[in-house]
């Protein structure tokens, strides 16, 4: 968010925290992008804050959350001295959450793959209407295809990022039998190693389709401790995540940290996940 957004988002968190009776003496900016993370102190919340246009998936989050709670998933919590809903202020959506101080080092990849598999055998016992994966494609390629929306992409890499978009996205559209509802981006900055354990937050992108799809999002090595993972379309999958983060940086209005860096990164990343499965 910009300087002045980035204020009334801090102050809005502070403000209804504040309001529903939790002390907040100092609040720290966890995480700014278009959304942001505050830690709330010292009544230790973690306040998701984000535009009044992402209101419908912050509480689509919340209303996940809840059903994972119930079946004891290894994910971040709500706050529980609250109501679990999304409140509106200032033209803002925001949610409270339990802060988890992070410990230790590194998740292995041994234990990322045990809390993986924890967490999507628990997603197979909750029933949620949530998009397939094939329709968060379908809207990153919009935005990738639309030269208003992303004036600053060179043709020749809205060709690469088009292609890479449509072909990997066939091959996990066409047969649905095996699908099942996802985290949709559990990469190592969702997974915290937390007193309790590692735990998944950032669940707004919870969606359906083959469990690859998660298992591109995790370090290369995860996939090697999940038995009967298909590889190759890990791969593919892998491609396709990179395609779309690529897609979401290029978008005009886009207020990722040091957005200009990961695009460079992303489009490198997509040539070399596409060479790996053989399609670059």
């Amino acid at each position: 968010m910009e300087p002045s957004i980035l204020r009334r988002a801090v102050e809005a968190g502070r403000a209804t925290a504040s309001e529903l009776g939790l002390q907040v003496d100092d609040v720290v900016v966890v995480h700014n992008s278009d959304r942001v993370a505050l830690r709330l102190v010292p009544c230790e919340v973690l306040a998701r804050v984000a535009p009044l246009g992402h209101l419908t998936d912050s509480e689509f989050e919340v209303e996940v959350a809840l059903r994972l709670a119930d079946v004891d998933a290894p994910v971040a919590e709500l706050d529980p001295r609250v109501e679990p809903r999304v409140h509106v202020r200032d033209a803002f959506a925001i949610s409270l959450w339990t802060y988890y101080q992070p410990v230790g080092s590194e998740v292995t990849p041994a234990d990322y793959a045990d809390v993986f598999m924890r967490h999507h055998a628990a997603l197979r016992r909750i029933d949620l209407d949530a998009p397939h994966v094939t329709d968060r494609i379908a809207a990153a390629l919009r935005e990738v295809e639309d030269r208003q929306k992303s004036p600053e992409l060179t043709d020749p890499d809205r060709e690469l990022l088009g292609g890479a978009l449509s072909g990997p996205s066939a091959a996990i559209g066409t047969d649905k039998a095996g699908d099942q509802l996802l985290h949709g981006e559990p990469h190592p900055g969702n997974l915290l190693n937390t007193r309790r354990g590692p735990l998944f937050v950032d669940l707004a992108t919870c969606c359906r389709g083959p469990v690859e799809f998660d298992l591109a999002h995790a370090p290369d090595d995860v996939g090697k401790h999940c038995a009967g993972a298909d590889h190759d379309l890990i791969h593919r999958c892998r491609a396709l995540n990179w395609a779309m983060f690529s897609a979401w940086r290029w978008r005009r209005d886009d207020q990722m940290p040091e957005r200009d860096h990961w695009r460079v990164e992303g489009l490198d990343q997509v040539r070399a996940a596409l060479d790996r499965c053989g399609t670059g």
